[in-house]
Order: structure tokens, then C-alpha cells, then sequence
């Protein structure tokens, strides 16, 4: 699937500090979220379904990714 991501508004986390190595997210107007490198703005993008981001920023929260000690 090609989705033209030309026109759409990337963002970085406040959390970022302004740094050049983020992750960069857009709210897609399909419901969807991409999600792309900073260092690299035209290569490729993930895109994911609001109920896939949901179930990520859900197993963040809940810290389901903590490295183990």
C-alpha cells in the first residue's frame, strides 16, 4: 500500500528536547498514524491503524517495554 504522505504535518515529542534523532508522528486524515525518522524525512514511513498506535501508546504507558534489569 502507497500512502502520499507529501502534505501531512510531522511532529516530534516535546520530550525530545528539539534533538535531530526523533521519532516523528502525523495523524493521518484516514485515522491512521505514520511514523518516520527524523534523520530521514523522505524514506520510509510506518503506518499503523488507530487501534494498532492505541494498543502501543497503551502498552507504553502501562510500561509493557521495559528493558529487563
Amino acid at each position: 500500500m502507497n500512502t502520499d504522505l507529501s502534505g501531512v504535518n510531522w511532529f516530534k515529542s516535546s520530550h525530545s528536547g528539539g534533538q535531530t534523532d526523533c521519532v516523528e508522528v502525523a495523524w493521518l486524515d484516514t485515522g491512521s498514524v505514520g511514523v518516520r525518522d527524523s534523520k530521514n524525512p523522505t524514506g520510509p514511513a510506518l503506518i499503523f491503524a488507530p487501534g494498532e498506535w492505541d494498543a502501543f501508546t497503551t502498552g507504553i504507558t502501562d510500561g509493557e517495554f521495559q528493558r529487563p534489569a
